[in-house]
């Protein structure tokens, strides 16, 4: 199954370590993906980033989506027949808790690994259908989230922490919160960050004028640009309003935006009342964020809250310099100064006056972004999150007495 380019030289070197340490000869461990919905998302992506770095010569992997799923993306993902729904998007009360047991009976995986609230119902599911291995993971906020959970919340997810034989988050300080939040140790919860295919995401200066003619962008403006959800919390209107204090005093700024969602329609009218009418580039989905970060001058963050943005991280391999919210996994990336600035959320005249710098020192966007670069590949590279995830996926079976690959 090809997903993504990335570092498959790991595994033939991981499967004849399990083969020398077992004296078996392995076939794959199945693992079933949960996630809410398999559709256009940084955890979304981040699942399929996992299954084509780990490859199949250890693992097996399934997905189910608890509501729904993208047949467009699962197709050009050539992921057909490997992606299963326990249930509907337009169902807004759920609880497929049995559905989910059912579908892992079928399979009978020897791994689970559940990934943040809306799929949390696979741990039960797991316990009741034998599942040996059950994992959970936390990758980021919603808005609902950030006074505090509500105390059913807080009791089911303690009580189902306690089922998982590993919960982790991907930052220290998403761990902190949720470990806060269920009432549980932080030793209980560990950390695996996410990581960036830093040859996939790369710069291309060579291609800039080329990209910038594709997205009807001018060769010599000062283009910004998000990449994410159209969704609140991204508060995308942070960085529109910036643009348009840039353009009212003079500066040649433009915005490009890739990303849908229920936010997308009145960013639309937004732009189209205001000085920014023709400087903004609406591009929906997007499969080749490669090239639009290519296009870009500065990457810019203005979520009000994140766990550790996968679009930050591959703006950081593009050798953008970022413009980020001091919230969530932003500092843990960004060496403010070196690598790009933080700023408080939602304050329209800080990311103002670090767009305006920027926009008037090319060199010091290239110091930046160089930076930038050179700590994704040293702190945040694919290689090491792949294996992170497989380290963990195997640990956990051993535990189990299954030899890695045990056919059952």
């Amino acid at each position: 199954m090809k997903v993504f380019s990335s570092a498959e030289s790991l595994l033939p070197t991981a499967t004849a370590e399990v083969e020398a340490q077992t004296g078996v000869h392995t076939a794959p461990l199945r693992v079933l993906h949960v996630i809410n919905r398999l559709d256009v998302g940084g955890t979304e992506y981040g699942v399929l980033k996992v299954i084509q770095g780990l490859g199949e010569e250890l693992f097996d992997h399934r997905v189910c989506a608890t509501r729904g799923f993208d047949p467009g993306l699962a197709r050009r993902q050539q992921l057909d027949g490997k992606v299963c729904a326990a249930g509907r998007q337009d169902q807004r009360f759920q609880f497929p808790l049995f559905r989910l047991a059912r579908i892992m009976k079928a399979y009978r995986p020897h791994i689970v690994h559940s990934r943040n609230w809306g799929a949390i119902e696979a741990i039960p599911a797991a316990r009741l259908a034998g599942v040996p291995v059950v994992v959970h993971s936390e990758h980021g906020y919603e808005l609902d989230m950030l006074g505090g959970l509500p105390g059913r919340r807080r009791l089911l997810r303690r009580a189902l922490y306690a089922w998982a034989d590993a919960v982790f988050t991907v930052t220290g300080e998403l761990r902190s919160y949720h470990a806060q939040q269920a009432w549980v140790s932080c030793e209980r919860i560990r950390v695996i960050h996410n990581g960036v295919d830093t040859r996939r995401f790369a710069p291309r200066p060579e291609l800039r004028a080329d990209l910038r003619q594709r997205y009807g962008l001018p060769v010599n403006g000062f283009v910004v640009g998000a990449v994410g959800r159209m969704v609140p919390i991204k508060d995308h209107a942070t960085l529109l309003k910036a643009a348009e204090a840039m353009a009212a005093r003079g500066a040649d700024v433009h915005v490009v935006l890739a990303g849908t969602g229920p936010e997308l329609e009145r960013h639309q009218r937004y732009v189209a009342d205001s000085a920014l009418a023709g400087r903004v580039r609406f591009l929906g989905a997007c499969d080749d964020i490669p090239a639009v970060l290519n296009a870009l001058d500065v990457f810019v963050l203005p979520s009000i809250s994140e766990g550790m943005s996968n679009t930050l991280l591959e703006a950081m391999a593009s050798g953008l310099p970022a413009v980020a919210t001091r919230v969530g996994g932003n500092p843990v990336l960004i060496e403010e100064d070196r690598t790009g600035w933080l700023f408080p959320p939602g304050d329209v005249p800080e990311l103002t006056a670090r767009l305006e710098c920027l926009a008037r020192h090319a060199g010091l966007r290239g110091e930046l972004g160089a930076a930038a670069r050179e700590r994704a590949i040293s702190h945040f590279s694919f290689e090491r999150m792949i294996r992170d995830y497989r380290n963990l996926y195997l640990e956990l079976a051993r535990r189990r007495g299954i030899p890695a690959g045990r056919k059952a």
